[in-house]
């Protein structure tokens, strides 16, 4: 049985009685997402473009790569190219999915598919009303060193970031 009992823009919250596989019966408060896709947009040189965003949930400003919510029917690829040239306003001439990753499974069915863009060529920037950001742009290594050092914190980009790195170096 399902029991809604909020629906917004992005999330639904619902009651999900369920049967576990142990045999009990019990509540769960479940979100629904639509899921969304992020991308590590890569230049020749080995520099990532990363987004310094807002995030009033995070209190402040975060380092992300760029990603957005899949529209309903939308391919997750389709969605990473739209939200890379939207948010930080480059082209990939090449994607290549590194992981789908679950955000929060104890409560929350959102997957967000990760992929890498290579093959870079501007496009236009189109932020959304409720985008705050800048563009910064930084070599692999030095955004390693962010999340080593705590600065970057936001799971999908450390995924991304890291899932990279480890392809580059296991490619030496």
């Amino acid at each position: 049985m399902v029991r809604p009992i909020y629906k917004g823009t992005v999330v639904t919250l619902n009651v999900d009685t369920v049967r576990l596989p142990n045999g009990h019966t019990i509540d769960l408060e479940v979100i629904r997402h639509p899921g969304a896709s992020a991308v590590v947009p890569l230049k020749e040189d080995g520099t990532v473009v990363l987004i310094r965003q807002f995030r009033h949930a995070a209190n402040g400003f975060i380092y992300e790569i760029p990603a957005g919510k899949l529209h309903p029917n939308e391919d997750p690829l389709d969605c990473a190219a739209r939200e890379l040239e939207e948010e930080i306003g480059y082209k990939a001439g090449r994607f290549q999915l590194l992981s789908s990753i679950f955000t929060a499974p104890g409560f929350a069915d959102e997957v967000i598919h990760v992929y890498l863009a290579t093959e870079l060529t501007l496009g236009t920037q189109n932020l959304d009303q409720d985008e705050v950001l800048e563009v910064v742009e930084m070599p692999l290594k030095d955004a390693i060193g962010k999340i080593e050092d705590g600065t970057i914190r936001d799971a999908k980009t450390i995924v991304g970031l890291q899932a990279v790195y480890i392809r580059q170096v296991g490619n030496r």
